[in-house]
């Protein structure tokens, strides 16, 4: 007896442990560096103090760094891979392969301690990976300290050197990063072009380069009275130290990374938002692109506002848009973004990478195993917010998502969204899985759950997971709550697998001299609600609600003006459902699947009847 009960005492504080170990948690770090560049050979050297807070229920034997530098040399991970793919991406294909070494980057450490003793680490392509001396039990800090050398690329992707506009340096992915610990474990994946995953933390980041140089990016400047070209406050004098080289010295709060550029010949402008953060613009004083620049800042500051209001408000106080990369890219507090372009993509590509700073460098989900989060959200969010400030004034400004998802759907070539980011096997699935499939899945989640409900989730879901790792399960969580539907279903069919939606009008048959009957059919693998709208001869038009049993729940009306019978629901598994309509068939004008085309059916053509 004394056993029994001793076992079953046991199981209880297991078990209460087990749920306990559930609780979210996440590292954090404190970055204190200093790099002096080189402008003549883009090379650079960098201290780097590292304190990290293992704040996991884990004890640590090992930590890793990212080197993503080490990507740009002949025969690396992304080179081998971009040769290999059978769609590359024209912005890389064989371009890395034909570096020379004075265009290659590289990072490579010289030194690394823990508390104050070497270590062993050894660089395995863009990863170190480290061996502790002493284990960092849970709750405990330990100190790396460590120093770097670096080389800057050839403009390729992302990171680099003189890119095609003139930008001298595009300081991303630069520094010695270490990696992600979370609940799943290491997330210390290669560099092959994709996606990141960085951990919460502070940065102090000195950057000393020639004087003449300007630099933007992440994090406050903290010296401006030294360093001028516009940081400092109007009215105060400028004293700049002697010599040819200036350190600018910034500080960044709570991001989980950081980045920055630089040209002699920045321009740079400044609005300081009333109700909001400083937006500071820094781009190449090229008469051609000046008139764009200068009327993309009223844009710039609706923008702002639009997220604010929609998402939550941008909880820092500075954002930084910078002319360089090789296209637009999201990092902490700022974007790259090529300058070139006519003034609606000038508009557009800053919607979409400053819609980033929620959905991703707020909302830090892990973009290489949930990058639809990440890159669907944002084209969502932002698609929406161009068609405000650019007064489009189209009604279904989501369409071209829902186009590109289509195209994926039956492209035979379509992986579950649940695919690692780098294990695509084609550039284009993994594109139009994570930016139009995943639009869909917010736009299409305003279907099942309201438009309203919708709207009232990115919101709470920003409260309850800003500075945090959020799960595409958190999300849906956040969904359910404000909706009281449940959305498993949803989730998993929608990103676990490649099951399509396809519901029919299979016949109108007139059962009496005065009822109808309706009969729908699921074709596709993919069971949703369903809205079906009638249209008598007299012009009126009804709708009829039938809801998922699966659900548990119901959607408000979504077009409160008209008349709608709620259905009884329809499960899963029966592939056919019938409407008992109380008219002659001869009455009946038009039967339509889903009038307002938010249903992502992939095949439409089967959607409706017609007198």
């Amino acid at each position: 007896m004394f056993k029994k009960i001793a076992f079953v005492l046991f199981a209880g504080i297991y078990c209460v442990n087990a749920q306990n170990n559930t609780s979210y948690w996440q590292q954090k770090v404190a970055y204190t560096m200093d790099v002096d560049m080189n402008v003549e050979n883009f090379q650079y050297e960098g201290t780097q103090e590292l304190v990290y807070t293992n704040n996991s229920p884990d004890t640590l034997y090992q930590v890793f760094y990212h080197l993503y530098f080490n990507a740009f040399q002949p025969g690396s991970e992304m080179d081998i891979h971009s040769q290999n793919i059978p769609d590359p991406d024209p912005k890389i294909g064989y371009k890395i392969s034909k570096l020379s070494p004075e265009e290659t980057g590289y990072l490579n450490v010289s030194s690394l301690s823990q508390d104050g003793k070497a270590i062993e680490h050894k660089t395995a392509g863009t990863v170190l990976e480290v061996k502790l001396h002493s284990p960092i039990p849970p709750g405990k800090k330990t100190t790396f300290e460590m120093n770097f050398k670096g080389q800057v690329p050839k403009q390729i992707r992302r990171s680099g050197r003189n890119s095609a506009e003139g930008i001298a340096l595009s300081m991303t992915q630069w520094y010695p990063k270490i990696a992600e610990y979370d609940f799943e474990g290491w997330h210390a994946h290669p560099y092959i072009a994709r996606e990141f995953h960085g951990v919460w933390g502070d940065f102090d980041v000195t950057i000393t380069i020639d004087k003449e140089y300007v630099v933007g990016g992440t994090g406050y400047l903290q010296n401006a009275q030294e360093i001028g070209h516009g940081y400092e406050k109007p009215g105060t004098t400028v004293v700049k130290p002697k010599g040819k080289k200036l350190s600018w010295h910034f500080k960044a709060p709570n991001v989980h990374d950081f980045a920055w550029a630089a040209d002699p010949e920045y321009m740079h402008d400044v609005i300081t938002m009333p109700d909001g953060p400083t937006l500071h613009f820094l781009y190449k004083n090229n008469k051609e692109i000046i008139d764009n620049w200068k009327d993309l800042q009223p844009k710039a500051v609706e923008l702002m506002r639009y997220f604010s209001d929609k998402i939550g408000k941008y909880p820092y106080e500075q954002y930084s848009i910078l002319q360089g990369g090789d296209g637009g890219m999201e990092y902490a507090m700022c974007t790259l973004i090529t300058g070139e372009r006519n003034f609606n993509s000038l508009v557009g590509v800053t919607a979409h990478e400053m819609a980033h700073a929620w959905f991703q460098h707020i909302l830090a989900t892990n973009e290489a195993k949930h990058e639809w989060m990440d890159e669907g959200f944002t084209t969502y969010i932002s698609t929406l917010a161009m068609n405000e400030v650019m007064i489009q004034n189209n009604p279904n400004s989501l369409r071209g998502s829902y186009k590109t998802y289509y195209q994926l759907a039956i492209s035979g070539i379509e992986q579950p969204q649940t695919t690692h980011a780098d294990h695509y096997a084609h550039n284009f699935a993994y594109g139009a899985s994570a930016y139009g499939k995943g639009a869909v899945f917010l736009a299409q989640l305003g279907y099942i759950i309201g438009e309203d409900n919708l709207a009232k989730t990115i919101k709470r879901y920003y409260k309850e997971w800003k500075f945090k790792h959020p799960t595409p399960n958190d999300f849906k969580r956040v969904a359910e709550k404000i909706s009281s539907i449940q959305l498993d279903w949803y989730l998993t069919d929608w990103t676990q697998t490649t099951n399509t939606i396809d519901y029919a009008i299979k016949d109108v048959e007139e059962n009496s001299n005065t009822t109808t009957n309706i009969i729908l059919e699921r074709i596709g693998q993919m069971p949703m609600p369903i809205d079906v709208y009638v249209e008598y001869t007299d012009s009126v038009v009804e709708s009829f609600y039938i809801p998922l049993r699966m659900m548990r729940g119901q959607k408000e009306n979504p077009i409160p003006s008209m008349n709608r019978t709620i259905m009884s629901d329809w499960p899963w598994t029966n592939p056919t459902y019938t409407i008992n309509i109380s008219k002659p068939k001869s009455e009946i004008k038009s039967v339509k699947i889903d009038i307002t085309n938010v249903l992502a059916d992939i095949n439409p053509s089967n959607d409706g009847y017609t007198k």
